[in-house]
């Protein structure tokens, strides 16, 4: 996902924007962050997508991107966020993905930092505002948000990790796995169960201390895009105060989820952006590569696969765009919501698997960005709720009580 300003030249030209001129002008400050200092500070560390850059680094990266007002974009604006509706929310991310920058997915702090925290403003005392929500807004602490378990995935309410209260703690014992962010993070909200009877889902949020006793983070593993910034935390009799308890008890998965909506549609963004990369690798390669003693850009073969390419992306973007303004509009959309992601994941592989033909040996070869968007594009129709939980989300909503 680097930067290759060789393929500047041949861009494929942006939509009429969309967005506020507030949202214009900060993109066009991102533009001049990610040219002028993120770029330079990627090739002089020798950072790639899958050589990600240590903590010190990344630690650098968040509090410049404070300093310039991007980090906090997506908090309440009582803590310096920057109000944005959810139409622009979607341009913005769009354009740092689309940058090629590897730093995308911590210019805004959404691996580790203010996304993760957001929404928990509403539920946390004030001494957990100091001790955890500020200092990720202040770009001092990184988080990480723990679900997903061995045997709790699509199915997050079936969780054994479990919080046992004893006096003023809660002792936590389970494994959180393939937890985004916590190889980096200072603290986690854990999502556990807090009831008496196995046969009763009940679930409850806590904030936990990476330095507590007990708390172990899993890494070295990558996934398949050759990241790894994912890890399983291991929780062994890991003693926290009850005061890190977040809202009430059993409201743990409806805290959790309850921006799931907003949070699925948000995820399209970053998915266009990076198909939108390999759309223009692939428009540049076809200009320059040349076969039988002309561009293979004049082959019509090629130009319907380019043409089949931007049509889709076209489509999967104004299906994000409509599914935002009809949020913003003040609408559920909660089936929506869930066709953008399926769609636009869906899509954005397919475009990604398009550009590796465009660039035939060149595109199977590892180290080439369209390679490595090949195997990103085909995570993201895993993550964040895979494909068929889409489909049921969807069904489910066109049902109605039918299947209730």
């Amino acid at each position: 996902m680097d930067m290759d300003t060789t393929h500047l030249a041949l861009r494929m030209p942006l939509p009429p924007f969309e967005g506020s001129d507030a949202a214009r002008d900060f993109i066009a400050r991102l533009e001049t962050f990610v040219r002028d200092e993120l770029q330079p500070l990627a090739a002089e560390h020798h950072i790639t997508s899958e050589n990600g850059a240590p903590r010190a680094l990344l630690e650098q990266v968040w509090k410049r991107s404070r300093e310039l007002g991007f980090y906090g974009m997506t908090l309440p604006r009582t803590l310096g966020g920057a109000g944005f509706d959810i139409v622009d929310h979607a341009l913005i991310k769009e354009f740092i993905y689309a940058s090629g920058s590897p730093f995308a997915p911590h210019v805004l702090g959404e691996l580790t930092g203010p996304p993760r925290v957001g929404a928990l403003a509403r539920q946390a005392t004030p001494d957990q505002m100091e001790r955890f929500i500020l200092p990720v807004a202040r770009a001092e602490k990184a988080i990480c948000f723990a679900i997903t378990e061995p045997e709790a995935g699509s199915d997050a309410g079936a969780l054994q990790t479990r919080a046992v209260r004893d006096g003023d703690s809660f002792v936590l014992n389970g494994t959180k796995r393939f937890i985004s962010g916590s190889p980096f993070c200072d603290f986690a909200v854990i999502i556990c169960s807090t009831s008496d009877d196995p046969a009763v889902r009940e679930t409850t949020a806590f904030f936990v201390e990476r330095d507590r006793e007990g708390f172990r983070v899993e890494a070295g593993y990558k996934t398949m895009a050759g990241q790894s910034h994912t890890g399983n935390i291991v929780l062994t009799d890991c003693r926290i105060p009850a005061t890190n308890q977040i809202g009430e008890r059993g409201r743990g998965l409806a805290l959790a989820l309850g921006r799931i909506t907003v949070n699925r549609l948000l995820h399209c963004p970053a998915m266009l952006g990076l198909a939108r990369l390999a759309l223009e690798d692939s428009l540049a390669h076809a200009a320059k590569r040349r076969q039988f003693g002309q561009p293979i850009g004049a082959f019509q073969a090629v130009q319907h696969l380019l043409a089949d390419m931007a049509t889709e992306l076209a489509a999967a973007r104004a299906l994000m765009l409509s599914v935002a303004r009809s949020l913003d509009a003040g609408g559920e959309a909660r089936a929506d919501a869930s066709m953008a992601k399926l769609f636009c994941s869906e899509t954005a592989f397919r475009i990604a698997d398009r550009a590796v033909q465009v660039h035939g040996g060149e595109g199977i070869v590892q180290g080439s960005r369209v390679e490595f968007l090949f195997r990103l594009l085909r995570m993201y129709r895993v993550l964040t709720g895979t494909s068929e939980i889409q489909r049921n989300t969807i069904a489910r909503e066109l049902l109605g009580q039918a299947v209730r």
